[in-house]
């Protein structure tokens, strides 16, 4: 069998972070992203998916592949 490829999300910040409890900006931090408008791209995973759903309010996500 073949293995599948790995989704790809694609991760925009779309809400500033000014005024967000520090666990929320770290969070934004840890997806790699560091200024509004900044887009990166994460591994589809569990984590991933946990730290997004932490801070879904700030950021946009899209699938890639």
């Amino acid at each position: 069998m073949a293995k599948e490829a790995a989704k790809i999300l694609r991760i925009t910040q779309v809400r500033s972070g000014i005024g967000l409890a520090r666990d929320q900006r770290n969070t934004v931090r840890a997806l790699g992203i560091h200024r509004m408008h900044e887009t990166v791209e994460q591994a589809d995973s569990a984590v991933i998916r946990g730290m997004i759903f932490k801070v879904k309010h700030l950021v946009k996500v899209e699938e890639v592949k």
